[in-house]
């Protein structure tokens, strides 16, 4: 037998003043039945139904459990890969305090609020780069995220091939994971330009053969900003100063090509919410099933035993004096 809760001081204070009160209510009886020369014995009578009532009471508090059974315990889950733009164009600054920033401090959100499934982080501008493989450690996840900026890659454009067939090839290698069935996989691509790459639809194709779920996130705005670099602006080779403008024309072909959905941040919206909720309507995939032996907790029926006696007390009359 299991208990769910350990005999503690409560009942041990419980059960001393029960037996201090009782044990002060009998003498009396006695005493007076004495003194009166009258049978006192009728009292025992009230003494044991009232002792099994306190027994079965806290019994039934402590929680017994006894009896086997067999539940079955699954384990539900999604792989999503995270693509994230680290070109130079995400350190513009018309979405506050900037377009990586903001990205960084959302991003902590959807890992947080899929702190049940795998979770990789792929960067890239023109090439594709592993920040962190599929994890369940939520905490190595943030501390990758909080490390991005945009000298990690090289930056000679903006690519979405690399990082996709990236995210298709771990997404599809996964042990255990047939190819069959990959609904409850995940690619996340977020960026704020136009993609210059040439394979990206024959690998969008790809991904949407193969069942992979493909949602992009756009960041920036319309009006777009100037991009620091060092102690200026970024200048272009005529030497004006470049303004990077959210391109949402190449993000929103993606999504289409993959039967996916692309969302925004900008500055009057922003859809993260949205993309999370959308990726929880998706159904995880059963990475694990057994049976385990459980006991359950059994305190009704000394609770309900108990009950019984309170009312036999209550309905039973005793005399505890005979005259």
């Amino acid at each position: 037998m299991v208990w769910f809760r350990q005999f503690s001081w409560v009942e041990i204070v419980i059960v001393l003043s029960f037996l201090a009160f009782y044990g002060f209510y009998l003498v009396r009886v006695i005493r007076i039945s004495r003194i009166l020369n009258t049978p006192y014995s009728s009292v025992f009578a009230k003494l044991v139904l009232r002792t099994l009532f306190l027994a079965l009471t806290i019994i039934a508090f402590l929680g017994p459990s006894f009896g086997d059974s067999k539940k079955e315990i699954k384990s539900v889950g999604k792989d999503i890969m995270i693509c994230v733009d680290l070109s130079k164009s995400m350190d513009a600054f018309d979405i506050q305090p900037s377009r990586l920033e903001k990205i960084k401090f959302e991003l902590k959100k959807v890992v947080e609020a899929f702190n049940s499934d795998r979770i990789g982080v792929i960067i890239f501008s023109s090439e594709a780069f592993m920040q962190c493989p599929l994890t369940y450690d939520q905490n190595a996840l943030d501390l990758f995220i909080e490390t991005m900026n945009t000298s990690l890659v090289p930056s000679s454009g903006t690519d979405f091939g690399p990082p996709l067939q990236m995210a298709l090839q771990k997404l599809q290698d996964q042990e255990g994971s047939p190819r069959t069935n990959q609904k409850s996989k995940v690619i996340i691509l977020i960026s704020d330009g136009e993609d210059f790459g040439e394979e990206t639809g024959k690998i969008a194709k790809d991904i949407e053969d193969g069942g992979i779920k493909l949602f992009t996130l756009g960041i920036g705005t319309e009006r777009g900003s100037q991009i620091y670099a060092g102690r200026g602006y970024k200048m272009d080779q005529q030497g004006n100063t470049v303004v990077s403008k959210l391109n949402s024309t190449s993000l929103k072909k993606l999504a289409n090509q993959t039967s996916g959905q692309y969302f925004e941040i900008t500055d009057y919206s922003n859809d993260v919410s949205r993309l999370i909720s959308t990726i929880s309507k998706i159904e995880g995939e059963t990475r694990d099933a057994r049976l385990i032996d459980v006991s359950a907790n059994r305190y009704f029926y000394f609770l309900v035993g108990a009950l019984i006696l309170l009312i036999l007390d209550i309905v039973l009359s005793v005399r505890t004096v005979s005259i």
